[in-house]
């Protein structure tokens, strides 16, 4: 079987992570693998080193050739603009595609998009929501519900020791996203002045960079109990040194930060948004808080920091939804799609 992997984006962020997740599962497995992926993105390099053929192409209009997909292939689009990509090639060469839709944005029925999701053989989301949002503009498309998979980084034992150490005696808040609108950092910058005065042992991190960076430090700029280092390589140490993540976001997809979090060992507190809930079984693992509230986000923080006995059963509640997000069980379901429509 022959797979061709799709994602022009020229930067490198959640979807291309949990992108190159599956095909280093599938790499696992044996798979024939070809990549087309944009030059100036970190993507291609990692996909490169893992032994795929890689296809370079800045735009989906460049190399369509018959032999990139070749016989007994199917195309796997990861990206908004790949599908074009796909689209052209299936109408050139008859190659089937299934698109991969991450975010949970309603989906703007254009011509052309019309016509690239209409030819996909299959549609996959990465949560309830997202399939309810394909659904309603296209009722017509056979779907799927697929979750991507977390990734694991690397646990520096010295470095947690450092960042243990310049937080002492504090219980460390981490909040990791892109440093954008819908991320809900202001959420968390709020919840954090309401705590400052009446539990200054309660420190947040704000870990990101992005667009907003600059308007959230100034709304930041007078607390005490708020750190923003930028965006951070080393997530794992991040992970291990702190004692619980949030994550606020006004919308979201799925939330891939929240099961990379949940996988460190995290209990998690987080907005009962998109897809986040199907992570996140409120009071079992994790804490579910309204979109924009943050006295509730105060107080959910506030109940995982004063009671042990809550924060271990979240972890634990925690550790027994990820089984259902293990890469090998969603590698098996996109194999399952994969050979109906080869066939």
């Amino acid at each position: 079987m022959h797979i061709c992997h799709v994602n022009l984006a020229s930067g490198y962020h959640g979807g291309e992570n949990q992108t190159l997740q599956l095909i280093k599962q599938q790499v696992k497995e044996g798979y024939n693998i070809t990549v087309v992926a944009n030059p100036q993105s970190p993507f291609a390099t990692a996909v490169k080193e893992l032994g795929c053929k890689v296809v370079l192409a800045k735009h989906f209009f460049f190399q369509h050739k018959k032999e990139i997909t070749g016989q007994d292939s199917i195309i796997h689009v990861h990206e908004g603009r790949a599908i074009y990509w796909a689209l052209i090639q299936h109408l050139l060469y008859k190659v089937p595609y299934i698109v991969t839709r991450r975010i949970d944005n309603p989906l703007k029925q254009k011509w052309l998009s019309d016509l690239a999701y209409s030819h996909a053989s299959a549609l996959v989301g990465l949560s309830r929501d997202i399939v309810s949002k394909i659904k309603s503009a296209y009722p017509d498309s056979t779907t799927y519900c697929i979750p991507s998979s977390p990734v694991s980084y690397p646990v520096d034992a010295q470095t947690v020791t450092s960042l243990k150490q310049q937080f002492s005696g504090k219980f460390l808040v981490v909040h990791a996203a892109n440093m954008l609108k819908h991320k809900g950092f202001d959420v968390s910058i709020s919840a954090a002045r309401l705590l400052e005065k009446t539990h200054p042992d309660i420190h947040f991190a704000l870990l990101g960079d992005g667009s907003e960076r600059e308007n959230l430090t100034a709304l930041a700029a007078e607390l005490n109990n708020v750190t923003m280092p930028g965006k951070q390589s080393n997530m794992g140490d991040w992970f291990a040194a702190a004692d619980l993540q949030i994550h606020p976001s006004y919308s979201e997809g799925l939330g891939s930060v929240i099961l990379e979090g949940i996988g460190a060992g995290l209990p998690v507190v987080a907005t009962n948004t998109g897809g986040i809930p199907d992570i996140i079984s409120d009071n079992e693992s994790g804490l579910l808080v309204p979109v924009g509230d943050a006295p509730s986000l105060a107080k959910a923080i506030l109940q995982v920091a004063s009671n042990d006995v809550l924060r271990e059963k979240l972890i634990a509640g925690g550790q027994r939804k990820m089984k259902s997000f293990d890469i090998a069980h969603t590698a098996q379901q996109y194999l399952n799609i994969y050979q109906e429509f080869i066939k």
